[in-house]
């Protein structure tokens, strides 16, 4: 995954009841990566 690791700055803004585990980042993706990948990433 390539963005921005934002752990630290988020940790304490998640929504109650989510976390991120020890082994875990949370990475912020620019809209425009997001978009162009979009063609590669199946519809749930």
């Amino acid at each position: 995954m390539i963005g921005r690791d934002l752990t630290e700055n988020y940790a304490g803004r998640l929504p109650e009841g989510t976390s991120v585990g020890s082994g875990e980042r949370l990475v912020v993706i620019p809209k425009g990566m997001a978009r162009a990948a979009k063609a590669d990433i199946p519809d749930a």
